[in-house]
């Protein structure tokens, strides 16, 4: 089991109650195991970080990016934690909102591909 911060509970909860379109989006696709019968959770905590979705039984993490993540010190944050993540083995997939919003299938596809 994935050791979690505890203190970021509270923003978690937070973050599942205002999800962007995107996230609403691609989670209509994901819950309820409609990804051949794998479970999700959103914004779930893994060590110091809060994760869009999480599929525990493929170690696949999926983020969704909105403008701000192409740019900077986040793009670089964003490295780091993927590094970090991909260090407890677990595999990220990051899209972009537009990706989501305008390619739902695409990324589907490619979240599929990914499962194990």
């Amino acid at each position: 089991m994935l050791k979690y911060n505890n203190k970021l509970q509270t923003l978690a909860r937070e973050l599942r109650k205002n999800m962007t379109d995107a996230e609403k989006k691609l989670w209509s696709k994901l819950s309820r195991r409609q990804m051949d019968g794998q479970r999700f959770y959103r914004q779930r905590i893994i060590g110091n970080y809060i994760v869009d979705f999480y599929c525990p039984t493929s170690k696949l993490v999926i983020e969704i990016d909105g403008g701000q993540h192409y740019s900077g010190k986040v793009e670089q944050d964003d490295r780091e934690r993927d590094r970090r993540l991909n260090d407890l083995g677990l595999t990220v997939l990051r899209f972009s909102n537009l990706d989501v919003l305008n390619e739902v299938g695409g990324v589907l596809e490619h979240i599929y591909l990914n499962l194990k």
